[in-house]
């Protein structure tokens, strides 16, 4: 599961969702994102259709041009 900013808990698949409306309001198209962040429009299109599997690296890229962040938490062991 991925947090974001805001800290509510969120499935793989909402990271697209996310993206999408976040790329969207910032008025930027899908081949502007993938300039900026430094990683392909193919990329871009694959995460936010939810078929994409980025690498921490690849989404902090990502999510720091939308000026979002995101942190992983640990569950302990039971």
């Amino acid at each position: 599961m991925f947090t974001i900013r805001n800290l509510i808990p969120m499935k793989q698949e909402d990271l697209g969702s996310i993206i999408q409306k976040r790329r969207t309001s910032l008025a930027l198209k899908q081949e502007d994102l993938a300039e900026i962040a430094g990683v392909t429009i193919k990329t871009i299109y694959s995460i936010e259709n939810n078929k994409g599997n980025p690498t921490f690296q690849v989404l902090q890229k990502i999510l720091s041009v939308l000026g979002l962040e995101f942190d992983i938490h640990i569950k302990k062991a039971e």
